[in-house]
C-alpha cells in the first residue's frame, strides 16, 4: 500500500487562521510575518487521545447525563479553597474551585511565577498537595527559588517537563488537588508536528489539560505568555476554554503588581487584587488607597483625588495633569494610566464650554502608581486637574472628584457613588464632588457625609466649586517676540544695501 503523505498548511501564530500557502500579510488579523508552517499527519489509533471533557464519561453508573429543567435540581454549593493570600481569593471570586481551569498572563519578569509558587506554600500549609510543572527551568531552579521565597513542604511537588503526556503521568502518580503549568508556550505534543508554542501546539494541549482538570476535578493552572501589544499569545480558542483569565499587571519601574480578572465564571470579572514586590517576593496591599496618596505632594497645583471602582474594591489615586505651551500646529496629547482618546475630548469639552485655549498647549496626563483607569467617572477628576494647571488654581487636598462629562458639558451620574463616598471618608476626606444626577439615588445616605457632598450639573459649575471662576491662563499662551530668541538685545539688523547684490 502506498504511504500517505503528510499535509503542510500555514497557520497564523496571531488568530489561526490557516492558508494554503504562505502569506506576508494575514487578512483575517492584519498581522504581518505571523504565518509559520505546519505539519499535518494523519491521526493514528495510538495518538488519538480525547480533546475535551466529556461529563458522561466521568458519571457514575446509571446516572443521567441530562437534566430536565422542570425537575428539582440538587443544589450542590461550590467548595473553595483559600490560597492563603486574601487578595488572590477576591480576584479568583473567593478561592479556588475543584476542577478549574484558571489561565495567568502578564509581561516577563512581572511575577507571574513568583505569585504562583507563593499560592502553592500557602496551600501546602492546608495540607494541600500541589503538583509544579515548570517548562522552562530546570528542577533544581524551580525548587531554590521556592526555598528562597519560603516554600519548604513535602506537599509541594517540583518537575521539569514539557511533554505533555509526561505531564499527564506525573498528574496520575503524584494525585495533586492544584497543578501549575509552566508555561503553555512550552508544553507539547510528540505527535503534533508543530513547534511548541505554535497554535496547533497549544490548542491541543490546552484541551487535553482541559479534559485532565474537568474529568479529575483537578484544579490545573496555565501560564501564558504576551505579545508585544499586551494579548496573550496564542490562539484566542485558549482564553474560551479555560474558565477564569487572570491578568498580572504593573510598571516595572514601580513595586506595585496589579492582579485583574478579565474572566471568571465563577465570580466576578474586573476584580482588583494589589500586590507589593520586596526582597521576599511578593506582600500583599490591604489598603491600596492609603498607599497610592502617600506620597502626593504639598503643590497640589494640577493635581486631584478619584475615587475609583475596580469590581468591587473602591480605590482612591491620584490624576496629575500639565499644560505647556507649544508653537507647533498639532499640540501633543500624552497620557499614561488614562484613555488618550478621552483626553482630546475633555480638552475640547473644556475649549468649547469654558474658553480654555488648550489648542496652544502639550497636555500631559498621569495617573500615579502604573494604575490604568478604564471607566469614564474618571473624567471629572481629570477635566479638574487641567482647570488646576491652566489656572494655577491649587486643590484642596482633602477633595474627592467623579463623574463622567459629556460632549455637552453636562456631568453624568455614575455608579457605586456610597462605596466611593465611604472610601474617601475613611481615608479623611472631606469634601467630594460627584454629579448632580446621583443626589435623587442617595436618600438613605448619611447626612453628616450627605453634607460635605458638592454636587454638580456641568463643567461650569466644577470652575465655581474650584474656585477658578475668572481667572486666565497662567501659561505663555502667544509665540515668544521676534526679538526674544538668540540673538536677543543686539538691536534689528540693518537692512541690505543695493552694492549687497552685486555679482
Amino acid at each position: 500500500m502506498a504511504k500517505s503523505k503528510s499535509k503542510s498548511i500555514y497557520v497564523c501564530q496571531n488568530c489561526g487562521a490557516q492558508r494554503p500557502r504562505w502569506e506576508g500579510r494575514c487578512t483575517d488579523c492584519g498581522a504581518w510575518n505571523s504565518f509559520v508552517e505546519e505539519v499535518i499527519e494523519k491521526e493514528t489509533s495510538t495518538s488519538a487521545r480525547q480533546r475535551g471533557w466529556s461529563p458522561a464519561a466521568s458519571s457514575p453508573a446509571g446516572e443521567r447525563p441530562f437534566v430536565r429543567l422542570d425537575e428539582t435540581v440538587q443544589n450542590m454549593a461550590i467548595q473553595r479553597l483559600s490560597t492563603g493570600y486574601f487578595e488572590l481569593d477576591r480576584v479568583l471570586g473567593g478561592g479556588l474551585v475543584d476542577g478549574s481551569f484558571t489561565l495567568l498572563g502578564g509581561d516577563p519578569g512581572i511575577g507571574k511565577s513568583t505569585l504562583l509558587l507563593q499560592m502553592c506554600g500557602g496551600l501546602a500549609k492546608q495540607g494541600v498537595k500541589v503538583l509544579y510543572v515548570s517548562g522552562e527551568e530546570s528542577v533544581t531552579q524551580s525548587a531554590l527559588r521556592a526555598q528562597r521565597l519560603g516554600v519548604r513542604s513535602a506537599n509541594v511537588h517540583m518537575a521539569s517537563e514539557s511533554n505533555l503526556e509526561a505531564i499527564r503521568d506525573l498528574a496520575t502518580s503524584v494525585k495533586p488537588q492544584v497543578m501549575i503549568v509552566d508555561s503553555i508556550q512550552t508544553v507539547y505534543l510528540p505527535e503534533i508536528a508543530s513547534a511548541p508554542g505554535s497554535v496547533s501546539q497549544v490548542r491541543e494541549c490546552a484541551a487535553q489539560l482541559m479534559n485532565l482538570a474537568k474529568g479529575s476535578g483537578i484544579s490545573v493552572w496555565l501560564i501564558g505568555h504576551v505579545t508585544k501589544e499586551g494579548q496573550i499569545a496564542g490562539p484566542k480558542v485558549l482564553e474560551h476554554m479555560v474558565d477564569t483569565v487572570l491578568s498580572f499587571e504593573g510598571d516595572m519601574s514601580h513595586q506595585f503588581r496589579l492582579l485583574r480578572a478579565l474572566k471568571n465564571r465563577f465570580g466576578a470579572t474586573h476584580e482588583l487584587g494589589v500586590f507589593q514586590m520586596d526582597a521576599h517576593g511578593l506582600a500583599e496591599v490591604s489598603n491600596p488607597s492609603e498607599l497610592f496618596l502617600e506620597e502626593r505632594g504639598t503643590k497640589l497645583i494640577g493635581s486631584t483625588v478619584f475615587s475609583s471602582m475596580e469590581g468591587t474594591r473602591p480605590l482612591l489615586c491620584e490624576v496629575q495633569a500639565l499644560t505647556s505651551f507649544t508653537p507647533m500646529p498639532n499640540p501633543r496629547r500624552t497620557s499614561l494610566g488614562f484613555d488618550v482618546n478621552r483626553v482630546h475630548l475633555l480638552t475640547a469639552v473644556l475649549n468649547k464650554h469654558l474658553g480654555m485655549k488648550l489648542a496652544t498647549a502639550d497636555v500631559f496626563i498621569n495617573v500615579v502608581g502604573g494604575l490604568k483607569l478604564m471607566e469614564p467617572a474618571a473624567d471629572l477628576a481629570v477635566a479638574a486637574a487641567l482647570i488646576s494647571t491652566e489656572t494655577s488654581t491649587e486643590v484642596e487636598a482633602k477633595m474627592c472628584f467623579f463623574g463622567e462629562i459629556g460632549l455637552t458639558g453636562e456631568v453624568r451620574a455614575v455608579s457605586f457613588v456610597e462605596a466611593r463616598l465611604n472610601e474617601a471618608a475613611k481615608l479623611g476626606f472631606t469634601t467630594f464632588v460627584a454629579p448632580a444626577s446621583n443626589r435623587k439615588h442617595l436618600a438613605e445616605l448619611d447626612p453628616a457625609l450627605k453634607s460635605k457632598i458638592a454636587w454638580v450639573k456641568d463643567v461650569s459649575d466644577l470652575v465655581k466649586i474650584m474656585g477658578a471662576e475668572g481667572r486666565k491662563p497662567t501659561r505663555q499662551t502667544s509665540r515668544p517676540p521676534a526679538g526674544a530668541g538668540a540673538g536677543a538685545g543686539q538691536g534689528p539688523r540693518p537692512k541690505p544695501k543695493e552694492d549687497d547684490f552685486d555679482m
